[in-house]
């Protein structure tokens, strides 16, 4: 198996079995966003226990890389501080903006270097930010809240 069917793997198992999926309550902030180019929206919720992220939950339609892109997010934020979330949200959106140039850190992104291929196709890149776009929005809307 080559690297890009690795990725296409870890995408495909993601999108089947998504992450933190449904809506759930007890949360500092709700967004919801829509990537007009395609049709994929999303719902998602963002719990905060100070500066941690405690939970974030999420509902949505679209496309397997919205879906996967999210449901990896997830995995990734739950649990670390809002700081490394936005910070990682940062590093997400450089390397989706690259066009391919920019090889992820495997250690730091984990399965969400799956989708440097992706940005090598401009218009599956918004697919691939719509989850982390609402996870960006949420945070700080939860963040201005608590103080």
């Amino acid at each position: 198996m080559n690297i890009d069917e690795l990725y296409q793997t870890i995408i495909l198992d993601h999108y089947r079995e998504k992450h933190h999926s449904g809506l759930r309550d007890g949360y500092g902030a709700e967004v919801h966003h829509v990537n007009p180019s395609c049709g994929d929206e999303l719902t998602l919720r963002v719990h905060l226990d100070g500066d941690t992220i405690a939970d974030i939950s999420y509902e949505g339609e679209g496309c397997s890389i919205s879906q996967a892109s999210t449901s990896v997010m997830t995995d990734l934020l739950i649990g670390g501080t809002t700081a490394h979330a936005l910070e990682l949200h940062d590093r997400f959106l450089e390397m989706m903006q690259s066009q391919g140039r920019i090889a992820p850190d495997e250690d730091v992104f984990e399965d969400a270097i799956a989708f440097a291929g992706v940005s090598k196709f401009p218009a599956r890149v918004k697919c691939a930010l719509l989850g982390w776009s609402a996870m960006r929005d949420a945070t700080l809307q939860a963040t201005t809240k608590e103080n």
